[in-house]
């Protein structure tokens, strides 16, 4: 009875506005401290539907990233290249959180030992921090409620809370989250310790700190580095710990990819994940949307984000002649390891050890991902992938901390040798500090930054943590949306009608026409360039530029997304956001 209660109380109601039906018959008669909160397993037993609630499947952290500037697909989102309006935008749902408060309300029961209260309470509490920094990001001011409403309670209407009160709560929560949550590491990485609490605050406070230094609008940029310096504390608390660090075998040709194809997550650096598996047939379908040509969007690299990809002797790759009319086997060449652990590249094989260069029938620009992706041939075609997902690492930790000290002005020797350097190192690349800043990334990417470290920072962070889901959150925070507006460009094509050998093997593999010839040459892909959706940069070759016929646009009304009508409908007291 006890299971079936609480999943009727998570289960039932999707949303306030449609809540009265749900609150009426909200089991308060049925879940109360004495039938229920009187020992630490029912605290446990409550505490754990919180992972399943809050914790996104694999697909929704990966494909995440297709809302980031270095990504292509069958077309953009509507939300960039659409007639977007708030009649568009979902209805916001507050169910978990009602759950996370109706815990927090019942769960004190002075027969359970203390410590175990405040165990379950900071789980509790970085649950509610974590559902408010995704509606703050999505929505700016939102309501903020600290309490199990019922259908009487005035507070149901009211309207929106300042993002400033709402992000001091969200900061508490997580002080007390790593206050009181256990400190035993957990090697599966399925539950929230200290250790995946401080982490968060790393998360969160970097972004906060940031958003609020660029998006002088807000008028908050004086209080921009309390929250960087919250962010590098409690970066720093996890690097001191002890408990965790990159996961190097030094083999840089597998050690990165195998923190994102591996079954059970590899302890010494996901701190977080959500964890699939293949003998109980739990199962995601990542594999397969990366290479379908119809249940996938055909999602791959664009061409000015693998520019920023350095050779392996620690060198800019944009410093070399011609980078950028070169051939997709010579580019491929004597870069960063991580490059070909990331898109398929020279010498890629499945496990039955045929070759697979890039596949122009499942990507557009000829980046195809390889990151997440199974090398058995078999899951391209059925959603049983079985590889765990991170929603936490070490490497991120490092790069909050670096970026935090970067934004601070305090990134010195020290500080980067233990964060961009190390990451670097592991990854195969010479760790080196910059000499001077990238006129490449500043004239594509950050015209500006100045600052040579915090170039590479931003660098390193969109090279190591690419398609983790990170990319659109990086781009509001830094107000860089304008970077979604950018050409989808594809691999350098020399001559149409030419047949081109992909991964180094001799073969040819794809050729870019504007007909499919009446004589094919077997193995090869034949891709057209129909002058509308698909062209060449300089007309009879260039690089591929993969949705020409859109018209993307980032204006500085969708740093927010708009309310839903319906809520506005519901709740009138609720203000729209400016520009919608």
């Amino acid at each position: 009875m006890k299971i079936r209660t609480i999943i009727l109380l998570i289960c039932t109601c999707v949303g306030f506005s449609s809540c009265s039906d749900f609150l009426d018959k909200e089991p308060f008669d049925k879940l109360v401290p004495t039938s229920f909160f009187n020992t630490e397993a029912d605290l446990a037993l409550y505490v754990n539907s919180f992972y399943q609630n809050f914790t996104p499947a694999a697909l929704s952290i990966v494909q995440a990233d297709e809302m980031g500037d270095f990504t292509s697909k069958n077309n953009s989102p509507t939300f960039i290249a659409g007639n977007f309006s708030p009649v568009d935008q979902g209805k916001w749902n507050w169910t978990n959180l009602r759950n996370v408060n109706y815990f927090l309300e019942k769960y004190n029961n002075p027969a359970i030992p203390e410590e175990a209260r405040n165990h379950y309470a900071g789980i509790a509490r970085f649950f509610r921090a974590y559902f408010y920094f995704g509606m703050v990001k999505t929505y700016g001011d939102v309501p903020y409620y600290s309490k199990a409403l019922a259908t009487d309670d005035p507070d149901l209407y009211k309207g929106r809370d300042p993002r400033t009160a709402v992000m001091d709560s969200v900061l508490a929560d997580l002080d007390f989250a790593i206050a009181n949550i256990r400190s035993n590491k957990d090697n599966s990485a399925s539950t929230i310790t200290k250790w995946v609490a401080l982490g968060l605050k790393s998360r969160i406070a970097l972004f906060e700190g940031t958003f609020r230094k660029n998006h002088g609008q807000l008028g908050l940029q004086s209080t921009a580095n309390f929250w960087l310096n919250e962010a590098a504390d409690a970066a720093k608390q996890v690097m001191e710990s002890g408990q965790y660090s990159l996961h190097q075998t030094g083999n840089a040709d597998v050690d990165y990819r195998t923190l994102f194809i591996s079954e059970n997550p590899v302890a010494s650096e996901i701190m977080w994940a959500t964890v699939y598996n293949n003998a109980l047939k739990r199962w995601h379908e990542v594999t397969w949307k990366f290479n379908s040509a119809t249940y996938g969007a055909r999602w791959g690299l664009n061409k000015q984000f693998v520019n920023t990809y350095l050779k392996t002797d620690g060198t800019r790759f944009t410093d070399k002649d011609n980078f950028d009319q070169i051939l997709f086997v010579e580019e491929m060449a004597d870069r960063d390891p991580r490059l070909a652990q990331t898109v398929r590249s020279l010498g890629y094989k499945r496990s039955d050890g045929s070759a697979a260069p890039p596949n122009f029938g499942y990507t557009f620009t000829g980046y195809h991902i390889l990151k997440f992706s199974l090398d058995d041939k078999r899951l391209d075609g059925v959603a049983e992938s079985y590889n765990s997902v991170s929603m936490m690492r070490y490497a991120e930790i490092l790069l909050n901390y670096a970026e935090a000290k970067a934004e601070l002005g305090e990134m010195n020797t020290e500080v980067w040798n233990q964060t961009i350097g190390a990451l670097r190192s592991r990854a195969g690349v010479n760790n080196q500090e910059p000499q001077t800043a990238d006129s490449y990334l500043q004239s594509v990417y950050f015209p500006e930054i100045s600052d040579k470290y915090l170039l590479e920072v931003r660098r390193e962070r969109g090279i190591e943590l690419v398609y983790e889901g990170f990319r659109y959150d990086d781009l509001l925070r830094w107000r860089k949306g304008k970077l979604l507006e950018m050409d989808w460009k594809g691999i350098y094509v020399p001559a149409m009608n030419t047949e081109m050998d992909l991964d180094g093997n001799g073969t040819p593999d794809v050729s870019f026409v504007k007909s499919i010839p009446a004589q094919t040459t077997a193995n090869v892909t034949y891709v057209v360039i129909d002058g509308v959706a698909s062209k060449l940069s300089e007309g009879d070759k260039g690089h591929i530029i993969w949705r020409a016929d859109e018209d993307r646009e980032f204006s500085d009304k969708k740093y927010f997304k708009p309310i839903s009508n319906a809520d506005i409908v519901d709740n009138p007291n609720l203000e729209q956001n400016p520009g919608w």
